[in-house]
């Protein structure tokens, strides 16, 4: 069941905190165009059967790790937002319940294949908007977000979402790309109206999306080829 809220429409600016923990309004980055939760699953519907052989192998650093990340942390139980079709599935702690949400019926479906070669392991999948979510409150010790923070509709309503359901003094990891590096410059501005199309957000800035919240930063690490993404560990304060 994809979930159904209302969220406060981007009016452009946002709250960053300065250096002396006061907050000044300026500018947001504007980079894409609203979507819909159906518009997205509607992309995700075209690319499902390409995804693997599109994103597999090349952002696999990434995803490893990732999983690497939670397997120290040992948790009881874990939530990934935007599990798609189910790449990063194995690479979880056996000992945990793992919980993994799509929009995209298409995506789950290879996701489901993965999960049943996996009959030993506790894992439940469902279709779900991530911006919206149906689990309560502190229902999780870890919550996943591997590539989804700049293509979800809304960055702002899904971290709200994140650090609900994510326990106090849990752990969020967001595996995303950011803008910034100088190398990726050229590359960011050279696949814009592309990336515009698809919904994903090709200038996506670290601080507005991960400095601007109240929440511990643990660690970042770059990760993939010539540090295209970061790997952000965040304690849920």
């Amino acid at each position: 069941m994809v979930a159904h809220c209302s969220v406060p429409p981007d009016d452009g600016w946002r709250l960053i905190p300065s250096r002396g923990h006061n907050h000044r309004s300026v500018p947001s980055r504007r980079q894409m165009p609203s979507l819909s939760p159906q518009e997205v699953a509607k992309t995700y519907r075209r690319y499902a059967p390409l995804y693997d052989r599109l994103f597999g192998q090349v952002l696999e650093p990434g995803r490893r790790a990732l999983t690497e990340e939670v397997k120290g942390l040992a948790p009881a139980s874990v939530l990934e937002v935007g599990v798609g079709t189910g790449l990063t599935l194995a690479g979880y702690p056996p000992s945990s319940q793992l919980v993994g949400i799509d929009l995209s019926p298409e995506m789950l479906a290879h996701a489901h294949e993965r999960a049943r070669a996996m009959p030993e392991r506790r894992i439940v999948l469902q279709s779900m908007n991530a911006e919206c979510m149906d689990f309560p409150d502190d229902s999780f010790d870890c919550v996943t977000l591997p590539y989804v923070l700049s293509v979800t509709p809304n960055p702002n309503q899904l971290v709200k979402e994140l650090r609900r359901v994510c326990k106090k003094d849990g752990t969020i990891l967001i595996l995303n790309h950011f803008s910034g590096s100088r190398f990726w410059w050229l590359l960011e501005r050279a696949v814009k109206a592309v990336a515009d199309k698809v919904g994903f957000r090709s200038d996506f800035s670290f601080e507005e999306h991960i400095l601007a919240h109240d929440w511990q930063v643990m660690s970042v690490r770059a990760v993939n080829l010539l540090g295209l993404s970061k790997l952000v560990v965040i304690r849920n304060t």
